[in-house]
């Protein structure tokens, strides 16, 4: 039987919220760019700052990191004094991480689609960097906590789906054909969007509940 939700529970819709909100800008922000080939191209030429799309992808994902961002913040509040120490860590990692990379990638956009090697593009690369660092982090510690506990098995079978998704990314960026680096690219991208949106789920319906139905 569910509890009452209280607030707390309820703004971990805005997690959900906030993966809807990338995954409807990924898709449809293209359309503002012409000859934009997605199969080629990254998700971060969309928004960089000479791109076409700019404008319509601010207001597309302008749900994605305000949303995203009360949403982690608001998982770290709703796990304390719950789990064990190394799923909470791993949390605040992840909620780290996505302070990073809304504020990185807010203050250095790239210039213009691909990698022209100004300062700002120079930037964009090292905020690149920490989130994948610190998104391989939290997720890692997740699943240390989540494997080593059984009631909380589930948040770790959920962070092993996104990590490797990312790996799967990241390897196959290096590995397949130039014309299809933005089909490898978006499997990183959206693990972590995707991973938000479930910890949202989880400050929803409560954690003790999910578990319990795994």
């Amino acid at each position: 039987m569910i509890k009452k939700r209280e607030l707390i529970n309820w703004l971990g819709l805005l997690g959900v919220a906030s993966f809807l909100s990338y995954l409807i800008a990924v898709l449809f922000a293209p359309l503002a760019y012409p000859g934009y080939n997605w199969l080629s191209q990254a998700v971060s030429d969309l928004s960089a700052y000479d791109a076409p799309s700019r404008e319509l992808w601010g207001q597309l994902s302008s749900v994605y990191g305000t949303c995203g961002i009360v949403a982690v913040t608001i998982a770290c509040v709703y796990v304390q004094n719950r789990l064990n120490r190394t799923l909470r860590v791993g949390i605040y990692l992840f909620a780290i991480m996505n302070w990073v990379s809304n504020i990185g990638y807010s203050m250095f956009p790239l210039t213009t689609s691909g990698y022209a090697g100004t300062f700002q593009d120079i930037m964009h690369i090292a905020v690149t960097a920490a989130v994948v660092l610190l998104s391989i982090a939290s997720l890692v510690t997740i699943m240390v906590g989540g494997y080593r506990q059984k009631k909380y098995r589930s948040m770790a079978i959920f962070a092993t789906i996104c990590l490797l998704s990312m790996l799967m990314g990241a390897i196959g960026t290096g590995l397949m054909p130039p014309e299809y680096f933005g089909v490898t690219e978006r499997f990183s991208v959206f693990a972590a969007t995707a991973f938000t949106a479930i910890l949202g789920l989880y400050v929803f319906f409560g954690i003790d509940y999910i578990e319990n139905k795994s």
